[in-house]
């Protein structure tokens, strides 16, 4: 047994309840209901579950969810809008369990997604999958931006500079800070028993953001549209694990119901 498994052990639980809060949200979203009805459904799961929403009364954030439609970058607010056909959607769930964070999310299509929508979704997924794919202790943490970087500027969308992905274990946000851009073979080395998380933010049109007059809400100054995967990972003796899979298989939309 290392040192770090007990942890590893209760970030699963914590990295499942969140996960499974966003499968149980799949069948949901749909045209027709409001991102508060999201909010509460995923509440009410996370709390039956034996869990805490974390977001909830962070810093005065009200929710406990985020819910950041089209050109929304992240930490959009639960509110009465009402999700229309064609619109993009990401959920971000942390979960607390036994004081250890799991921290996810996804996106969603309310209905069918335009092809510009698809092509940016894949792209940020699959940029998110190849960063976690070359995860292993003696990696640097700019390899990791790198390979997001190199991927989804080559099919012609940009990355966000304003907000990266985090330690996270016992508290939510923590060192260190992993930029979803970088050089190869710069920044710190991974080592076993880090835990973090990977969630590009991937912009259609420029990388710059602004954050609204509520504080939270940050959105593409161009109005281009936005999207956003994320999971929670920790690096093992010699590769890595994910605490954020879906129990179900679910990892890009179409999710297949």
């Amino acid at each position: 047994m290392h040192n770090y498994s007990e942890k590893f052990e209760k970030m699963k639980i914590a990295g499942n309840l969140a996960a499974r809060t966003l499968d149980m949200l799949t069948d949901y979203i749909k045209p027709g209901i409001t991102t508060d009805y999201i909010d509460k459904l995923g509440y009410e799961f996370i709390k039956d579950n034996g869990g805490h929403s974390a977001p909830l009364f962070y810093r005065g954030f009200k929710k406990s969810l985020c819910t950041s439609l089209n050109h929304v970058v992240c930490h959009g607010i639960p509110s009465d809008r009402i999700l229309e056909e064609g619109e993009s959607l990401n959920v971000d769930v942390t979960a607390i369990v036994n004081e250890h964070y799991g921290d996810t999310s996804r996106m969603f299509c309310v209905g069918k997604a335009s092809i510009k929508a698809n092509n940016l979704i894949n792209a940020t997924y699959d940029s998110m999958m190849k960063a976690i794919k070359i995860l292993r202790p003696g990696l640097k943490l700019g390899d990791i931006g790198h390979e997001i970087q190199a991927y989804v500027e080559e099919k012609g969308f940009s990355v966000v500079k304003d907000f990266c992905g985090h330690g996270i274990g016992t508290i939510f946000h923590e060192e260190p800070n992993i930029l979803h851009y970088g050089k190869k073979n710069t920044g710190i080395e991974l080592v076993p028993g880090m835990t973090f998380t990977i969630e590009p933010m991937i912009n259609a049109g420029k990388y710059e953001t602004k954050v609204l007059q509520d504080g939270w809400t940050a959105v593409t100054k161009d109005k281009s549209l936005s999207a956003q995967f994320e999971h929670t990972v920790g690096i093992t003796e010699n590769s890595y694990e994910i605490f954020t899979e879906s129990a179900k298989g679910y990892t890009k939309p179409p999710f297949n119901n």
